[in-house]
């Protein structure tokens, strides 16, 4: 599937697991379709939400085909392919576009770091490599390390480099890359409570940890956005600003995950050293859901 006009809201899908740890395809097969039925715009699967830095290849491989082959082109698929290892990326990043994904999402290089033309090069051997569209993906809190603005500019130039997931929650940083942004070269909000903020500079959506509990609010926020009915995205926006806040009072994605148990989407099971809420939290993402009606 073309994704050269990708826009609204992308799911960064949670990976459910059984009690034994292993990936429950069942629950997976349920989550895709909830968000088919629900308008989301895209699933991203093996991002950082769906703990893919504790999954095997061979996970993530199956986890990738498996989607693919669910959604069946009726949105498009992107996937996580990002590694601190450059040959590893560019491995993963083939690997997914054998499998038929439509796009691939590529992080720097977390833990190593690397200097700044490090990271360039880190990004363009896979840029060089695949055929499918990527997205780059900053999210220093996570990594250690940014893309800078001046790499920005020049992996933009890339024909396979289809945007960037800015998740540095910095509206400086997001403004001053907002100038390289085209047709070619989107933006995407990684951050839930600044997807209009963002949006005013030109991001053309999100990629949403919200969304697994509510892709309706999510979806109908970004598309009221688009198409010029911006009062009414910035209240959804607001109006759900403790609930994103809550799903994000413990490391990502423990909330999310244990939210979307109350929901009876999936069972509350992690990949270690991930761990369930703490008795506060629950209640804190409880009643935050509660209050916007995802929860008697």
């Amino acid at each position: 599937m073309d994704i050269k006009n990708l826009q609204g809201s992308i799911v960064a899908l949670v990976t459910p697991f059984n009690e034994d740890g292993s990936v429950d395809f069942d629950a997976l097969a349920g989550l895709i379709d909830f968000h088919l039925e629900k308008g989301t715009d895209s699933i991203l699967v093996l991002g950082t939400t769906g703990e893919s830095s504790t999954m095997s290849h061979e996970e993530d491989d199956a986890v990738c085909d498996f989607t693919v082959k669910r959604v069946a082109g009726r949105v498009p698929v992107i996937a996580g392919s990002g590694s601190n290892d450059t040959e590893t990326m560019r491995m993963k990043s083939l690997s997914y576009q054998k499998l038929g994904a439509d796009g691939l999402l590529v992080i720097t290089p977390y833990y190593n770091k690397s200097n700044e033309e490090g990271i360039y090069q880190h990004f363009k051997t896979v840029l060089d490599a695949v055929e499918i569209p990527c997205i780059l993906y900053n999210v220093p809190s996570r990594t250690g390390c940014s893309i800078s603005e001046n790499n920005v500019k020049r992996l933009a130039q890339h024909p396979n480099a289809l945007g960037i997931k800015e998740a540095s929650g910095s509206i400086a940083y997001a403004t001053n890359i907002a100038r390289y942004l085209s047709d070619d070269f989107f933006m995407f909000s990684g951050n839930d409570d600044m997807v209009i903020p963002l949006m005013s500079l030109g991001a053309r959506g999100v990629i949403s940890v919200w969304a697994n509990v509510d892709p309706a609010a999510v979806h109908n926020m970004t598309t009221a956005y688009l198409e010029g009915r911006h009062d009414e995205a910035l209240k959804i926006q607001l109006d759900n600003l403790d609930l994103i806040h809550a799903l994000f009072c413990e490391t990502n994605p423990i909330p999310v995950k244990g939210a979307m148990e109350m929901m009876g989407l999936i069972k509350g099971v992690y990949r270690q050293p991930l761990w369930p809420m703490a008795e506060a939290s629950a209640a804190r993402v409880q009643q935050a859901m509660k209050e916007v009606g995802l929860l008697d």
